[in-house]
């Protein structure tokens, strides 16, 4: 009976132990994207944007100008995984859901892309610093690497609910249907006047893009992966 009794209790703290170590279900990774599509092609054929303002060189994607590039087709649903480096300063975006190519500002949702060391931005609000959704939800931990170290971002939107990893940490994770205001965020906080339409109001599918050399500050994009997409109609 002694020896049944300690061989329970050993059972027992064994139990205790491996629950201890049961990760968190919220704790995530970056994803192994290696085999997914790439959103744009080597050539950009299956890309929109102003001739010679993109190119791709030794699998590094850049802009000389501040133009957007856009996927041709429409998506929702998805995963886009990939890297980014910035130069000093760099000022750049991730945009989804856009619906209208021409004025992409208020038809979109913009996750951030900012040189959060930079002077020039050590006062905007925190609805600007990186990986946040621009203008409206800060992240919640400053993770960007300084100017001219690459950063990873994986970028998941199902529907309404929008999450951002940055880094290897979970920056933003929200249900935009909650803005349902153009001009003060849900907890207050100012948005601004160039984003004149609620993002309750976006449509959950749309172009991919990205923002080009806003600012003056170089931005390149390297390892564009796609996964899980839903080509719209």
């Amino acid at each position: 009976m002694k020896k049944n009794s300690l061989l329970v209790l050993f059972a027992l703290l064994c139990l205790v132990s491996a629950g201890a170590q049961t990760p968190d279900p919220n704790q995530k990774s970056h994803p192994d994207s290696g085999s997914w599509a790439n959103l744009f092609k080597d050539d950009l054929s299956n890309a929109v944007y102003p001739p010679g303002i993109w190119s791709m060189t030794d699998g590094e994607l850049t802009a000389s100008q501040d133009e957007c590039i856009w996927s041709e087709g429409q998506y929702d649903s998805f995963i886009l995984d990939f890297e980014f480096r910035m130069g000093e300063a760099a000022n750049s975006g991730v945009i989804v859901y856009c619906s209208d190519l021409k004025n992409w500002i208020p038809n979109s949702v913009e996750i951030q892309i900012l040189d959060d060391y930079a002077e020039k931005w050590r006062d905007v609000p925190a609805t600007w610093k990186c990986g946040g959704l621009f203008g409206h939800l800060a992240p919640s931990k400053q993770t960007v690497k300084k100017a001219g170290e690459w950063n990873r971002m994986t970028v998941t939107c199902q529907g309404t609910m929008i999450e951002v990893m940055l880094n290897g940490e979970v920056v933003v994770r929200s249900d935009i249907k909650k803005w349902t205001s153009a001009k003060t965020n849900p907890d207050g906080s100012e948005i601004p006047a160039w984003l004149s339409r609620p993002m309750a109001e976006l449509q959950t599918r749309g172009h991919i893009g990205l923002q080009g050399k806003h600012g003056g500050a170089p931005i390149f994009f390297r390892q564009i992966k796609i996964k899980g997409l839903r080509l719209a109609s």
